[in-house]
């Protein structure tokens, strides 16, 4: 068990924590010169014979350093809330009482100190003060202990309540990645840096290799110390200190709020969704785009707050909100964070994170907060996918999931009706029925671009994509199409995509322009005329011929090869069955042999290799140009 203290400057937590464990604080010089905690100060002491060693946090009260407290309270089971006797509530007591309730502190006990100091009658009047202050709050039930540090009064009390809580004290997972924020970074003679803090999630283990900090810079886990005590695995709940190492790595190069994460997990963002709560007592609302201080871990920085169901938050509501930071953090689903005003002078609430990878754009369609209400109601990733599917409808990423909610894909439970869909930039993740529902808008959008173009035989995949509109990105896309392929639902011509049943519509006037064409085009041989010869001839647009002819070509009776030259099938068949007879052994194709072969001039000799290199029949290498074995062309 974590144990934290909260209260105001000079309420006794550092003697109380003396008084309970045997060790003093406010080890620093300045600490001591002041006679005041500045920084967090660690103890560790068994409260029983033959119990676990309890971790103890000392925060600083002093108004100043509550970034300081922030940095210590984000990962205590239990808080010790101090107040003075003889000065009843003051203001940190308030302000340290409203953190750790944005924190989601699950238990508390308060130590009414300098009992010693005041009558009684005070000690009752101070007890009724602290009932007032937590009674609409979590704590309202809390026990308070009257204590004096110095003459040991009610000590034993406090210390075999706190006993009796560690049983109770919350059980973190170990199933996902480790997680650690750091707190304090030192170098130890002979065993190099060590960093401390408190593990959030997983288990870690001496050899194991974390990415440290936003830049995810690799280091390696020497060894560690759990609860102050030498041990070979770590885990989330424990007071941590590990001993890193990696190529030049100096203490001066680890700041307080850096992570620790697996590799898999690492992936600081700048846009996390959250679930804001304002304080109650705000003078004024919150206004859309304000400037704050975000405490998360042990981690300040600092972000405009965009509010996404309005423009302004009243004391004590709740609204969904985006933070734009201005550093990379590093958070997970579920994470309590605490918001302070734009001079770090008083805290203005707190929130929970939904989505650490917040979208920049159409972050207040009714789409994007129905997913944002699924991820507040939700107690896990299983419960909250079936939610999540219905209002994507192009699919999600089962990577992104994982470091969203620190699951790892093989400890998950999948509902049947998730599939999951491989695509050529990883899976995604879709409800049977949104697929089944984007391959018939497909399929109806296909029989209407027949409809409207009935003498095309079909889009290509691109213009298919345009014309579906479909909220999928390109891969799955890819991925939909293929499996209607696979299916034998949508049928391909070359490029052109088309329903199996579908057939060119020529009109009238193009069938009697092209049975006048398709004589000259073949008796022509391997010097067809141009589009512009055939539409002399015929005493036509030039245009007319040439859509015509780009329409033969898309039904396979012609070879465009280049943009207004057409060679006829048959044609374009035996000049390949001539390279390749002349050819023989000799896989090398040469461009004045070709040429000859034909007799036709250099320049459309080459055009026509040109083509042949696009189809596939030959391949250019270099200066060279070789036969293809594998082509569809080839005998």
């Amino acid at each position: 068990m974590i144990v934290g203290t909260a209260g105001h400057i000079d309420h006794g937590k550092t003697a109380l924590l003396q008084a309970l464990t045997g060790q003093a604080g406010d080890h620093r010089q300045e600490e001591q010169a002041r006679g005041m905690t500045i920084d967090l100060g660690y103890r560790y002491a068994s409260l029983a014979e033959q119990a676990p060693l309890t971790g103890f946090i000392d925060v600083p009260g002093h108004e100043r350093f509550i970034h300081n407290m922030l940095a210590g309270a984000h990962g205590i089971d239990l808080v010790l809330l101090v107040v003075a006797a003889d000065d009843g509530v003051m203001p940190q007591t308030r302000e340290h009482l409203a953190i750790i309730e944005l924190l989601g502190i699950p238990q508390a006990l308060v130590a009414i100190s300098k009992c010693d100091r005041v009558e009684p009658a005070r000690v009752e009047a101070v007890k009724q003060q602290v009932s007032q202050l937590l009674a609409p709050g979590p704590y309202a039930d809390a026990p308070q202990f009257p204590v004096s540090s110095t003459a040991g009064t009610g000590i034993d009390a406090l210390r075999q309540a706190l006993l009796a809580a560690a049983p109770h004290a919350r059980r973190r997972s170990v199933a996902g990645g480790f997680r650690l924020a750091v707190d304090r970074a030192f170098a130890v003679t002979g065993a190099g840096v060590v960093v401390t803090g408190t593990a959030l999630a997983g288990r870690i283990t001496a050899g194991d290799t974390l990415l440290l900090g936003k830049a995810g810079r690799p280091v390696r886990v020497r060894g560690l110390h759990a609860q102050n005590q030498p041990a070979l695995v770590a885990e989330a709940g424990q007071r941590v200190a590990l001993n890193i190492a990696a190529e030049r790595l100096a203490v001066d190069q680890i700041r307080r709020g850096d992570w620790l994460v697996p590799q898999w997990l690492h992936a600081p963002s700048t846009r996390i969704d959250i679930d804001l709560s304002l304080l109650p007592g705000q003078a004024r609302a919150f206004e859309h785009f304000s400037a704050v201080h975000v405490h998360l871990g042990t981690q300040d920085v600092t972000a405009r707050v965009a509010l996404l169901e309005g423009q302004s938050l009243a004391a004590g509501q709740r609204m969904f909100a985006q933070l734009l930071l201005n550093a990379p953090l590093q958070a997970v689903h579920g994470d309590r964070l605490v918001l302070r005003d734009q001079r770090a002078q008083y805290t203005l609430g707190g929130g929970t994170v939904l989505d650490p990878f917040a979208p920049s754009r159409q972050r207040r369609s009714a789409e994007r907060l129905q997913q944002l209400q699924v991820l507040r109601d939700c107690a896990g990733l299983e419960q909250a996918l079936p939610g999540l599917l219905a209002s994507a409808p192009g699919g999600l990423d089962p990577q992104r999931l994982e470091r969203q909610f620190n699951r790892l894909r093989d400890s998950w439970q999948l509902p049947d009706d998730v599939l999951v869909i491989a695509t050529r930039q990883g899976q995604l993740l879709f409800a049977a029925r949104q697929w089944q529902a984007l391959k018939q808008r497909v399929l109806a959008q296909l029989a209407a671009f027949h409809e409207q173009e009935p003498d095309q035989l079909g889009p290509d995949r691109d213009r298919l994509r345009r014309f579906a509109a479909l909220p999928l990105d390109r891969p799955g896309f890819v991925s939909l199409l293929e499996q209607l392929l696979a299916e034998g639902a949508v049928a391909s011509s070359g490029p052109w995509l088309h329903l199996p049943d579908h057939q060119v519509q020529l009109s009238a006037a193009d069938e009697a322009l092209w049975a006048r064409l398709q004589p000259r085009l073949l008796a022509a041989a391997y010097d067809p005329p141009w589009v512009r010869t055939l539409a002399s001839e015929e005493k036509c647009a030039e245009a007319d011929v040439r859509l015509l002819l780009r329409k033969l070509a898309r039904l396979g009776l012609l070879h465009q090869v280049v943009r207004d030259l057409f060679y006829p099938e048959p044609t374009l068949q035996r000049m390949a069955e001539l390279l390749q007879r002349h050819m023989g052994d000799t896989p090398v194709v040469q461009v004045a042999a070709f040429r000859d072969m034909l007799g036709i001039g250099r320049k459309r000799s080459v055009q026509i290799l040109e083509y042949f290199d696009r189809i596939g029949l030959t391949r250019r290498v270099g200066d060279q140009r070789y036969i293809r074995s594998d082509s569809a062309l080839a005998r």
